[in-house]
């Protein structure tokens, strides 16, 4: 498919994200030269035929593979482990081996899980530290996110 052709079936994309797919011919040659995992998941839930079970499954390898300073992963910084039953989870619904209940149940407690970290952390931690390692870890993963979603999905525009 063409960037042009993308982009009058998409006529909300983003401004500057049309900006930068205009310098390629075709959605492939944008997909494989994409940075920006945001977009990358934008053009995929525009298409019609998105498969929820692929979205999960891009969210899970997120989680699992992201890479932080020190040679960290996303997975390492979730401590409680509801979060790590939730990710765990949705990857057995994925397979077929849990229902759609022990995904809403999993999904429940990594929010509680989330709730409490979040109270907790807003007692312990400094605002500006935690700024500050927000901000670290979101520039370290920026890029992998993407190659995650490439590797999981291929290239969706492919003919």
């Amino acid at each position: 498919m063409t960037v042009k052709e993308f982009f009058a079936k998409h006529p909300s994309a983003s401004s500057t994200a049309r900006e930068w797919c205009e310098q390629y011919a075709t959605m492939s040659e944008a997909w494989a030269a994409c940075k920006r995992p945001d977009w990358m998941l934008w053009a995929v839930r525009a298409e019609e035929n998105t498969d929820a079970n692929m979205l999960r499954r891009i969210a899970c390898r997120c989680v699992r593979e992201t890479p932080l300073s020190g040679g960290r992963v996303v997975w390492d910084l979730l401590t409680d482990e509801r979060s790590r039953t939730a990710v765990e989870v949705a990857e057995r619904y994925i397979a077929g081996e849990a229902t759609g209940a022990d995904l809403d149940a999993a999904q429940d407690a990594a929010r509680e899980a989330a709730r409490e970290a979040a109270r907790d952390a807003a007692w312990e931690a400094a605002q500006d530290a935690a700024w500050d390692a927000a901000w670290a870890a979101r520039a370290a993963a920026w890029d992998a996110p993407a190659d995650i979603i490439r590797e999981v999905m291929g290239d969706p525009f492919a003919e």
